[in-house]
């Protein structure tokens, strides 16, 4: 089962190994399933609505200074998120990588879509639910900028993931879906 999985994944997702601009949502190997999320890959996005955890697809490759573009749809009840620079890819939590999160309802609203979680509140508030939505996230350095559907909601600086790491799409409650992902190396 996890060797169909794995296909599944490679078959659903491009590898960012070797190209300048590299389409996360395409087909080739590379990207790993972690976590306990279902995923299923069908007209070029990636969904999943249930599983026994919070699960991540995570780019085979680490990234330092990146942007990343990617659209998404939540349904009104979910829960789910971009993380990127992760220290371990055995454990992908928001206190060991940065999380542009995705959780609307967030009880501590601080760290609600659009935010960078335990890092910095979204400057605008944008719900994501029920709608397309899209992501840009550029990294240079210690510099992080997060917009939402062409509204900066965060800038800022700051050093406590410095190294290369991962970056992974997360699903942890109700339905995620994603689509036209793509990252560069700056």
């Amino acid at each position: 089962m996890t060797s169909m999985i794995r296909t599944t994944v490679a078959a659903a997702l491009a590898g960012l190994a070797t190209a300048a601009c590299a389409n996360m949502s395409g087909s080739d190997d590379g990207m790993v399933q972690a976590g306990g999320a279902d995923w299923t890959f069908e007209g070029g996005e990636v969904k999943s609505s249930s599983g026994t955890a919070a699960g991540f697809l995570l780019t085979p490759d680490d990234y330092a200074d990146f942007e990343l573009t990617v659209e998404f749809y939540v349904s009104t009840e979910h829960n789910g998120g971009v993380f990127f620079r992760c220290e371990d890819r055995a454990s992908i939590l928001d206190t060991t990588c940065y999380e542009a999160n995705i959780f609307d309802a967030r009880p501590d609203q601080s760290g609600r879509t659009g935010a960078i979680v335990n890092l910095a509140p979204p400057v605008v508030k944008i719900d994501a639910a029920d709608k397309w939505s899209t992501y840009v996230i550029r990294v240079e350095g210690d510099h992080i900028v997060i917009t939402l559907d062409g509204q900066t909601t965060v800038d800022v600086r700051d050093s406590r993931h410095a190294a290369p790491g991962p970056i992974g799409l997360q699903r942890g409650a109700g339905e995620v879906i994603y689509r036209n992902a793509r990252v560069r190396r700056l």
